[in-house]
């Protein structure tokens, strides 16, 4: 008999997610700067096995990488990648991942919109300030969480990503309230981590990329989870191979809504 599971508290049990994983102080984190590192969650191996998978595929799909969801002048792009090997499964099913993503949607039902990569390279990547969601959220009612696995060293050089923390609890887009979202902002700081970390942030935070100032690609990929009630970037319902549903758990599937 098949086994389904039809509610994200059955999701994140199947998945090891419990009480505990999440500290008070990255709790506080994610309330107070809207965003936590969670450092060295993947291994060495695991990152440049990640790394190769990666840039095999680069090679593989040539000038139609990323055109499932977006290409952008200056990065090389890659969408879709839950369905493009195992090796990925890890980028958006790790458990204290998942907490954090819990904790900022406050239980909501949700699934995941995207797995894309995202890789910087030299002498570009620098982004206006932005949010990953198109409306502004009162404090408390977010609607989307997004989180970036580092595949290589995030540094000032190499253009770590910049935030604005506190502004996820501000109710205005970088938009609506700066004359200029590509320029310096007195508050922004740098999120800079080791390769194998990740960061969940909360999509409705400020944020952008910014200029790689070093002669070597940056690599990262992005998970993002919306509510269950909201359009993804990636319809797994039209996409989902049958090898990458026969591999996934029950509680992995759920976060895919292709039930």
């Amino acid at each position: 008999m098949s086994v389904t599971v039809d509610d994200l508290p059955g999701a994140l049990a199947t998945l090891g997610v419990a009480p505990g994983l999440l500290s008070d102080e990255e709790r506080a984190h994610l309330d107070d700067d809207g965003f936590v590192v969670l450092a060295g969650l993947l291994d060495n191996e695991e990152v440049d096995a990640l790394r190769q998978r990666y840039d095999e595929l680069i090679a593989l799909e040539g000038d139609q990488a990323g055109s499932e969801f977006h290409q952008e002048v200056g990065t090389e792009r890659l969408a879709n990648l839950v369905n493009k090997g195992a090796i990925f499964d890890a980028l958006w099913t790790n458990p204290k991942q998942l907490a954090a993503i819990d904790h900022v949607l406050k239980g909501r039902e949700i699934k995941l919109s995207s797995l894309n990569g995202r890789t910087v390279l030299p002498g570009a990547g620098h982004q206006s300030l932005h949010a990953d969601w198109s409306r502004a959220a009162r404090p408390g009612a977010y609607e989307a969480c997004n989180s970036m696995w580092m595949l290589d060293d995030f540094t000032a050089e190499n253009g770590a990503t910049r935030v604005v923390p506190g502004s996820h609890r501000w109710g205005k887009l970088p938009a609506e309230a700066l004359a200029d979202p590509a320029q310096p902002h007195p508050d922004e700081i740098l999120v800079t981590g080791r390769a194998g970390s990740v960061v969940v942030f909360n999509a409705h935070l400020w944020h952008s990329g910014r200029n790689n100032g070093t002669g070597r690609r940056r690599h990262a990929v992005h998970a993002f989870f919306i509510r269950r009630d909201a359009t993804p970037q990636t319809v797994q319902r039209e996409y989902l191979l049958a090898e990458t549903a026969s591999r996934l758990s029950p509680g992995a599937l759920y976060f895919l809504d292709v039930a």
